[in-house]
């Protein structure tokens, strides 16, 4: 039995190998034919280019190898983690230049006017690459303050939450990175703080070091945890166990009563609705509010996908994590095709209001544009 469970994870991991590598296979063929080949360079410079996207291409390769098996050192795990985030921003860039010099072809300027505007576009498009690469790596480096104001109805007094999620443990966030974030949380001096899921994304083992860190965390009424999708992947029962040991409790479809008597609210957390695919800890939202009807509920629910599946009357607020806020832009407009909020706060229906934190961490290249990592303050009222 343990056999065909290492069988099938390998099965798994070779089919999204295989998925992965055609993908980026593809980026990168069209990086090389559709902008590369007609850079207005002279032939030297564009093999020069051409080997650094080869070399680009290979690190992407090698890095869900280094993913899931994690023994090479961070500075080469860092490198190898970047290709990614790369080849999608120097793709994306690719298109707009492929469009933008289709319409250079059917204007009506002479051809040396022509020439010199198609030379002007292919640097600008290759300074464009550097420019928003080095960005997007400068911005993944620091988590930004989010402050929100939410008001609930029949909050008897104020509360203040911190939200952290995403936090993806493995690889370049590690125990440094761990005990930097704790530093910055607690000088909130928050009521709560929360972790709405993929907290880890390495085998246990390996995330121990760093998990052990959060043990640190100060909050008046203590720190609560939900499982992401990520915890699946690597062992969903010990990684609960394990965060329970350190005295974060694990909320599993279950809720605490949060603040002084009948001033308060109540906490309610459910399994993500991954546990549907997994077969197990599945979520439950009707045993999460149960005998909650009289205080406000802040529910913690891994993906923002969730409130459409679910009665909403009786939650009050929902804290939710899982789109990175799209990581890097544009890919946003793709978690929207696939979750119905990407980030920040909405007000979903009459009776609830849902928050999406972009991710305290990131998954894959240590990159973002457009949507920097959070910590956020949620001050009820």
């Amino acid at each position: 039995f343990v056999n065909q469970i290492g069988l099938k994870s390998h099965m798994k991991f070779i089919l999204f190998y295989l998925t992965y590598t055609a993908v980026f296979a593809f980026q990168t063929l069209i990086i090389k034919k559709r902008l590369i080949n007609k850079l207005d360079f002279n032939s030297k410079t564009r093999m020069f280019l051409s080997l650094i996207l080869y070399i680009t291409f290979f690190g992407a390769l090698m890095y869900p190898l280094a993913r899931n098996y994690p023994l090479v050192p961070n500075w080469l795990y860092f490198l190898l983690s970047l290709p990614m985030g790369v080849i999608f921003l120097t793709f994306t860039i690719t298109l707009s230049h492929d469009i933008i010099s289709f319409g250079l072809k059917k204007t009506s300027f002479k051809k040396n006017r022509r020439e010199f505007f198609k030379k002007g576009l292919d640097i600008g498009a290759v300074s464009l690459i550097v420019a928003t690469n080095a960005k997007a790596i400068d911005s993944a480096r620091h988590a930004e303050l989010e402050i929100v104001d939410v008001k609930l109805n029949n909050l008897k007094q104020p509360y203040t939450i911190v939200q952290l999620s995403d936090v993806h443990i493995g690889g370049l966030i590690d125990k440094t990175f761990i005990k930097s974030l704790v530093d910055k949380v607690n000088v909130l001096n928050a009521d709560v703080v929360v972790i709405t899921g993929d907290l880890v994304d390495t085998k246990l083992k390996s995330a121990k070091d760093a998990l052990d860190e959060l043990k640190n965390i100060q909050a008046k009424y203590g720190t609560y945890f939900i499982v992401g999708n990520h915890e699946y992947f690597h062992g969903v029962k010990p990684i609960i166990d394990y965060v329970n040991s350190l005295g974060i409790k694990v909320l599993e479809n279950e809720n605490v009563y949060i603040g002084t008597k009948d001033k308060g609210f109540f906490l309610c957390g459910v399994y993500d609705r991954y546990g549907e695919t997994y077969g197990s800890y599945k979520p439950d939202i009707k045993k999460a509010l149960h005998n909650t009807q009289t205080h406000p509920t802040v529910v913690l629910a891994h993906q923002p996908k969730y409130i459409e599946e679910i009665e909403t009357k009786g939650i009050d607020l929902m804290l939710c994590g899982h789109t990175h806020g799209g990581q890097i832009f544009p890919f946003n407009f793709l978690v929207k095709l696939q979750q119905p909020y990407v980030k920040g706060l909405h007000q979903h229906n009459e009776f609830t209001q849902i928050y999406i934190n972009k991710g305290t961490g990131f998954w894959g290249p240590p990159m973002r544009l457009g949507a920097s990592s959070e910590i956020t303050i949620l001050k009820l009222s």
